[in-house]
C-alpha cells in the first residue's frame, strides 16, 4: 500500500469516531448536544486523530502548533461574537429590539413576512458586507417579530439566514467574497459578475419557496388582539420612538464605510448603553435593583446588560422571551464548542489527513462536471471537518487551482465554485464557527433552522448543476503578446 492511500484510510478513523459520537450526543441528549456532548465528541476525535498522527511519524510540536494556528484564525470571530452578546443585551436595554419588534408588528403580514425577513437581510448585508452583523441586528429583531406572528421560528430563521448570506456573496465588502477571488486568482468585479449567475436565480428560488410557506402558514392564532396586547406591553416598558433606531442605523453605516467590525460593534454596545440610560430610566432601574443613584444604577444595568443576563418582566411568558438576552455570558458555550471544533480541525490538518482526503478526491476528477463537483464536495468536507468556512475556501481553492488551468477554465469559475459551496454550506454545520455563531446569536439550533436555509442548499446544489450542464464556465482567455503570439 503505497504512503497516500493509507494516508487517506487512517484519516477515515477519526472521521469515523466523530460521526458515531455525534449520532450518540444527537440520540441521548437531543437538543442538549451542543451544550457539551458535541465539544467532548471533537476532543475526542481530535485525540484520536494525534494518535494516529504521532505513530505515523508526525512530531507532537507541530501537532500543537496546528492547533494553535487554527483556533488562532478565530480570534477575531470569537472577539465579534462576545460583542454581538453585548449588543444584543444593550439593544434590549435601549428599547432598539423592542421597538423593531413593536413597528414591524405594524407593518409586516404574516404571510409575506418570510419573503420580507430575506430580503431585508439581504438588503442590509448588501450594504454591510457581513452576514453576521446583519443576523446579529435585523435577523434578531425580525426573529422577534416572526415568533409573535406565530410562525415557527426554524422557517424565520432560514429565511433571516438565507437573505444575510445571499447578500454577503454578492457584497463588494464581504470578507469571504473578497477571499475566494483572491485565491482563485482573479478580480473582485469579474468574481461577483460570474457569481450572479448561480446565486441570483438561487435567492428567487428561496424566495418563492419562502412565500409559499408564508401563505400556507395558520396565522390566525397571533393576530388581532393578541398582538395589540403585546405590542401594549412593550410600550408600557419602553419609550418607543423613532429615535432608537439611530443606534442601528450608526452600526451599519459604519460597517458600510468599512469600519472593521469589532470597533463598529463595540460602538453599537456603548450607543445601546448611553441610549438606555438617556431613553429608558424606569427599565434601568428594574435591571439594577434598589440603588441609591440613578448614576449607580446606570452603571450597573448597562454592566450586566452587556455581560449577563438581561430579562424584562412583563406578566407575559411570550413577551418575556423576546424580552430576554444572555449578553457576553450567553456566547459562552458558543465559543467553547468553536474552540473545540477548530481543536479537531487544526490536528486534522497538521497531520495531512485532510490533504490526503482531498488528493484522492482528484484522482477521480476526469471532466469539468467531476472538477467542479469534486470542488463543491471538497469545500462542504472541510467546513465539517476543518469547522471553518475561511479553510474551506482557501484549501480547495489552492488545491484544485491547477486542475482548473489545465482544463482551460478561467479561474473566476473556481472562485464562484468556492463562494457558492464554502461560504453557504458553513452554517449548515453545527459545530462550523459558522453554525455555532448563527445559533448563539439566534437562539436556535442548527438542527432547527438548516432545513429551512433555503437559499443555502440552492446555491450549493445550482453551482453543481451549472458544472453538469457547462453553463457559464467561462474558457481561460489566452493572453495576446505585443508580437501577436499567444503567451503561456
Amino acid at each position: 500500500m503505497n504512503p497516500a492511500t493509507r494516508l487517506f484510510l487512517l484519516a477515515l478513523i477519526p472521521i469515523t469516531v466523530l460521526v458515531v459520537l455525534l449520532f450518540f450526543n444527537v440520540l441521548y441528549f437531543a437538543d442538549d448536544s451542543s451544550y457539551g456532548p458535541n465539544q467532548i465528541a471533537l476532543l475526542f476525535s481530535g485525540a484520536v486523530a494525534a494518535g494516529i498522527g504521532v505513530m505515523n511519524k508526525t512530531k507532537w510540536d507541530h501537532i500543537y502548533n496546528g492547533v494553535i494556528e487554527s483556533i488562532t484564525t478565530a480570534t477575531g470571530a470569537i472577539i465579534i461574537l462576545l460583542l454581538i452578546g453585548a449588543l444584543a443585551g444593550t439593544w434590549l436595554l435601549s428599547g432598539v429590539v423592542p421597538a423593531m419588534i413593536h413597528y414591524g408588528l405594524m407593518v409586516l403580514n404574516p404571510s409575506f413576512f418570510l419573503v420580507a425577513a430575506a430580503i431585508i437581510c439581504a438588503v442590509v448585508s448588501i450594504a454591510t458586507g457581513s452576514s453576521w452583523g446583519t443576523v446579529a441586528t435585523v435577523g434578531i429583531a425580525l426573529l422577534g417579530i416572526g415568533q409573535t406572528l406565530g410562525i415557527y421560528e426554524g422557517w424565520i430563521a432560514g429565511a433571516v439566514i438565507s437573505g444575510a448570506y445571499f447578500g454577503d456573496k454578492m457584497s463588494p465588502l464581504s470578507d469571504t467574497t473578497n477571499l475566494a477571488p483572491a485565491v482563485a486568482g482573479t478580480d473582485l468585479i469579474t468574481h461577483i459578475k460570474h457569481m450572479a449567475w448561480t446565486t441570483t436565480p438561487s435567492f428567487l428560488i428561496a424566495l418563492i419557496v419562502f412565500l409559499i410557506a408564508g401563505l400556507m402558514q395558520d396565522n390566525n392564532a397571533m393576530l388581532g388582539t393578541q398582538i395589540t396586547e403585546m405590542q401594549e406591553l412593550i410600550t408600557g416598558k419602553f419609550n418607543i420612538g423613532w429615535w432608537l433606531f439611530l443606534v442601528p442605523v450608526g452600526v451599519i453605516l459604519m460597517i458600510a464605510r468599512k469600519v472593521p467590525a469589532i470597533p463598529a460593534l463595540f460602538i453599537g454596545s456603548l450607543l445601546g448603553g448611553l441610549f438606555a440610560i438617556i431613553f429608558q430610566p424606569d427599565v434601568v432601574r428594574s435591571v439594577a435593583g434598589d440603588t441609591a443613584s440613578y448614576a449607580e444604577a446606570a452603571f450597573i444595568a448597562v454592566t450586566q446588560s452587556m455581560a449577563l443576563d438581561t430579562a424584562i418582566e412583563t406578566g407575559n411568558p411570550e413577551v418575556n422571551d423576546l424580552l430576554s438576552s444572555g449578553g457576553m455570558y450567553g456566547m459562552l458555550n458558543t465559543v467553547w464548542l468553536i474552540l473545540c471544533a477548530l481543536t479537531f480541525g487544526g490536528i486534522m490538518q497538521a497531520t495531512g489527513m485532510l490533504q490526503a482526503i482531498t488528493k484522492m478526491i482528484l484522482k477521480f476528477v476526469n471532466s469539468t462536471f467531476t472538477l467542479v463537483l469534486s470542488t463543491a464536495g471538497s469545500c462542504l468536507m472541510f467546513n465539517i471537518l476543518a469547522s471553518d468556512q475561511y479553510l474551506a475556501i482557501v484549501v480547495p481553492g489552492k488545491m484544485f487551482a491547477q486542475a482548473y488551468k489545465d482544463r482551460d477554465l478561467a479561474p473566476e469559475n473556481l472562485s464562484r465554485v468556492l463562494e457558492d459551496s464554502g461560504t453557504v454550506t458553513s452554517v449548515l454545520i453545527p459545530w462550523n464557527t459558522c453554525g455555532v455563531a448563527q445559533s448563539g446569536v439566534l437562539g436556535v439550533s442548527v438542527a432547527m433552522f438548516a432545513p429551512f436555509c433555503v437559499f443555502n442548499y440552492v446555491s450549493f446544489f445550482m453551482t453543481i448543476l451549472f458544472g453538469l450542464m457547462g453553463w457559464k464556465m467561462t474558457p481561460t482567455v489566452p493572453m495576446v503578446g505585443s508580437d501577436g503570439e499567444i503567451e503561456d
